[in-house]
């Protein structure tokens, strides 16, 4: 129970994948009074050191122990996409929290079963999917809740890098099994989250894809997807894995668009993300060179969906980056895939999600309903 006047406790994690994406979340979670990284779990010991080395945050001696510590609250998962449900399940029976990195997982069956952890153990599990975060897309949510842009019609973001020209046999990232469409699931499942964000839920989406690459990668590499939401607007994510970095949005209303563009050289540095960014709005009638620039403030994308992660623990709060908010995103990448495998027929979200719920085994011990 909070107590007026007093400071609500730090939530006290673990880190479970001691990579890349590890530091990353090391160093947005320093900044934070709300949440510390007690210690971490690596499988490679020479990363799991540097890490150490780079970070400050002690080793636990291993996964089990972590689960075992009645002092920790919950977790925060950064591994391959595979392993997110059996560690989640651990998890959450242990009475932990989970935070998993987008996507909620590898597969949408699996997804979906992650999405049920919550209720069956009591506890809160959230996906990561930062980009909702963005400074300047949480203005363009103020500037439709306000009425400024008038009735949405349109939603469109595109996001690009050259990823998929750096690929190896080595990395997951390479076959089809382990990162379905490449990008698709790498990146543009950002897109159709941040789509859901701003126009409310999507009903069908409707892709063609390509493989450009030189490289001999199992996975595709570019992705046009044209998608429907559930009131009627239209949308679209336009994502490339050959590209110089692009991440924009746009959307339009019948009284104004506004675009929102960000430099994605500086992705790993979310607090300088301000730097690079771009926000025009243009007014029905004006031209481009009449439209207004808006300023758009420092943020952490990564520090605040941390802190409510810690909101969600600490203070019983529901996060917005739920479970089951998760599993829409890669239910937009699964449907996706099917589309463009059938000639880019249109595929409802709603007849994917029940098709992979039907694969689900029927002895899981997690149950369906609302998270807690």
């Amino acid at each position: 129970m909070r107590v007026a006047g007093v400071a609500p406790r730090a939530a006290r994690l673990a880190l479970v994948g001691t990579g890349a994406w590890g530091l990353v979340l090391a160093k947005a979670a320093a900044g934070s009074p709300k949440l510390q990284i007690v210690c971490c779990v690596g499988r490679d010991r020479a990363r799991l050191g540097r890490f150490v080395d780079a970070t400050g945050i002690p080793a636990a001696a291993s996964y089990a122990e972590v689960l075992r510590d009645p002092d920790i609250d919950g977790l925060l998962l950064t591994l391959p996409n595979e392993m997110h449900l059996p560690f989640a399940r651990e998890a959450a029976a242990a009475g932990k929290h989970v935070y998993i990195e987008k996507p909620v997982a590898n597969t949408l069956a699996d997804g979906i079963v992650v999405g049920r952890l919550g209720q069956a153990h009591g506890v809160h599990v959230v996906v990561g999917h930062c980009a909702r975060f963005l400074a300047g897309t949480r203005l363009i949510r103020a500037m439709i809740d306000e009425g400024r842009l008038g009735t949405v019609n349109l939603v469109e973001a595109a996001f690009c890098n050259d990823r998929g020209l750096r690929l190896t046999p080595e990395d997951w990232r390479w076959y089809g099994d382990r990162s379905p469409g490449g990008c698709l699931s790498q990146i543009a499942i950002h897109q159709f989250d941040t789509l859901r964000y701003l126009g409310g839920d999507l009903h069908s989406v409707s892709a063609t894809c390509a493989h450009r690459s030189p490289l001999a990668a199992e996975v595709e590499d570019q992705w046009l997807v044209a998608a429907t939401f559930a009131d009627g607007k239209s949308g679209q994510v336009v994502s490339s894995w050959t590209s110089p970095g692009r991440y924009d949005i746009r959307v339009t209303g019948d009284r104004a668009s506004v675009f929102y563009e960000v430099d994605q050289a500086y992705w790993g540095d979310a607090g300088r993300l301000h730097e690079g960014a771009r926000l025009w709005v243009q007014s029905r009638g004006k031209g481009i060179a009449a439209r207004e620039e808006i300023a758009v403030p420092a943020g952490d994308m990564f520090r605040d969906e941390l802190e409510q992660f810690a909101d969600a623990i600490v203070l019983g709060r529901a996060p917005e980056i739920s479970a089951d908010n998760g599993v829409q995103a890669l239910a937009a990448v699964y449907a996706s895939l099917a589309s463009a495998r059938d000639g880019g027929r249109a595929c409802l979200l709603a007849e994917t999600i029940a098709a992979a719920a039907a694969a689900v085994p029927g002895d899981t011990n997690e149950t369906p309903g609302a998270r807690p």
